[in-house]
C-alpha cells in the first residue's frame, strides 16, 4: 500500500521495485489483487499492464492497520501498544512530541476526538 500511496497509482513492477528484497512478480500481482478484492485498491488496464490506485485515504488505511495491529499483537490494549512503541524508540521522542501526546491523552480523557 505504501508504494501505491506514495505514487498515487502504480503498476505491479513499480511496487516490486520499491521493495528491498522483492518477492516474485507473480507474488506482488497476487497481493495487489487481494487488496483489490478487499476494496483497498482499484485497478484499470492501461496498455498491457494494470495501474493500481488506493480507494481509501492513507489516514484511513493507517487507522485500519493500527486496529489490526492492536488486535493481533496487543489484545486490543492501547496502553500495551503505546508502552511498546515508547520503549522501542525512547530517544526519538522529543519534548514537543511528548507535549503533543499528553495533549492528545487529555483530550481523549475529556471525550474529545483526535
Amino acid at each position: 500500500m505504501e508504494a501505491v500511496f506514495s505514487r498515487k497509482k502504480a503498476t505491479a513492477a513499480e511496487v516490486r521495485g520499491t521493495m528491498p528484497e522483492p518477492p516474485s512478480y507473480s507474488a506482488v500481482r497476487a497481493t495487489l489483487q487481494v487488496l483489490v478484492g478487499k476494496g483497498l485498491l482499484s485497478h484499470r488496464r492501461e496498455s498491457r499492464r494494470y495501474l493500481y490506485a488506493p480507494t481509501i485515504s492513507q489516514r484511513r488505511a493507517g487507522v485500519s492497520a493500527a486496529k489490526h495491529l492492536l488486535s493481533i499483537y496487543f489484545e486490543n490494549s492501547i496502553e500495551a501498544a503505546l508502552t511498546a512503541m515508547l520503549q522501542a524508540d525512547r530517544k526519538k521522542l522529543t519534548d514537543a512530541n511528548y507535549r503533543r501526546l499528553m495533549t492528545l491523552i487529555r483530550e481523549t480523557e475529556r471525550g474529545g476526538r483526535l
